[in-house]
């Protein structure tokens, strides 16, 4: 009777352990969310970057092969070609150079999750607990008690009674 109440009692403690670890723990479904979450963050940002790269190496293949745009950024810079006049108004201000934006830094996050040593005491703990209340409603119901039992021993000769022969 004991040992069914001891493999009941760890029949439960166990499956509290593999649901808690299964949903909660290090592996589990709670981790996996949050790591499918800055997958999908990762993979924006990547396509950001990309897109800002695509766009500095037209800017640069622009500047090796087409001479508009060297003759363009040379004018911000204040030169001029042959035939041209520089004409400078005071009064205005200068535009400043143009700053490229490069993406920000994006750093992987730590998961949360329930450690495993909490997933096992929680086990452990309804282990006993379940345990104990089996017990408890086993003494209720006068199962077990820890009263001695009352043995009534015959006093005097004991008489048998024996077909005579």
């Amino acid at each position: 009777m004991i040992r069914t109440k001891l493999i009941t009692s760890a029949f439960f403690g166990t499956l509290v352990y593999v649901i808690l670890s299964f949903i909660a723990g290090n592996n589990g479904f709670w981790s996996y969310n949050q790591l499918e979450k800055q997958k999908i963050e990762i993979a924006r940002h990547t396509e950001l970057i990309q897109n800002i790269n695509s766009e500095l190496n037209l800017e640069y293949t622009a500047l090796l092969k087409d001479k508009d745009v060297i003759a363009s950024y040379a004018r911000k810079l204040d030169y001029v070609g042959k035939d041209e006049k520089l004409v400078k108004i005071t009064g205005l201000r200068h535009q400043d150079k143009a700053l490229y934006d490069i993406g920000t830094v994006l750093k992987r996050k730590e998961c949360s999750y329930f450690p495993e040593i909490a997933c096992k005491t929680s086990g452990f703990a309804v282990f006993v607990l379940s345990f104990l209340i089996m017990i408890l409603i086993d003494i209720n119901n006068g199962t077990i008690s820890f009263t001695k039992k009352r043995v009534d021993y015959v006093q005097g000769i004991p008489v048998y009674d024996m077909p005579q022969i």
